[in-house]
């Protein structure tokens, strides 16, 4: 075997919060290597959550965990072709693989929105999320239907 699996790279916590889900999530945010501004951008996003929050009890931060855990899809349908013909099969979704959709549907939604500035765009997207409403909720549920009305084919499963 030639092609061998990458090595997954250790990634650093961020400095404020010193999580490794805020650095992976900044990572994915980033445009043409700008980490500094997209750190910047994440935390005022953050204040900006922790400002408009309605649950007390939760930090800012934990609203955005729950907002990426709603986000979350946990089947997804996949191509295969079988005979001639394409089928779309549900499939469970990887732990790691759910984490990056939900951040890149998180982030896609959020930059599609149409406040002032990407960290109002993305404290609306996490405050919609953490609701259990807003476009990235909508995107994980459109997947789930789409997953639930192709289960006649899921028999050709790999």
């Amino acid at each position: 075997m030639r092609k061998r699996q990458a090595k997954k790279r250790p990634l650093l916590p961020d400095p404020r919060f010193n999580d490794q889900l805020v650095t992976r999530f900044v990572n994915n945010m980033m445009w043409d290597g700008k980490k500094s501004v997209a750190f910047k951008v994440f935390y005022d996003a953050i204040d900006i959550v922790d400002e408009k929050k309605t649950d007390e009890e939760k930090t800012a931060l934990e609203t955005w965990k729950d907002a990426l855990s709603n986000v979350m899809p946990h089947v997804e349908v996949r191509s295969r072709r079988v005979g001639g013909a394409t089928f779309q099969i549900p499939m469970q979704i990887r732990p790691d693989r759910k984490i990056s959709t939900a951040m890149k549907w998180l982030i896609m939604f959020a930059r599609k929105r149409n406040e002032k500035s990407m960290a109002q765009k993305l404290a609306a997207e996490i405050l919609a999320a953490a609701k259990e409403e807003g476009a990235a909720v909508k995107k994980r549920v459109d997947t789930h239907k789409m997953a639930e009305a192709n289960k006649a084919f899921s028999h050709f499963r790999f």
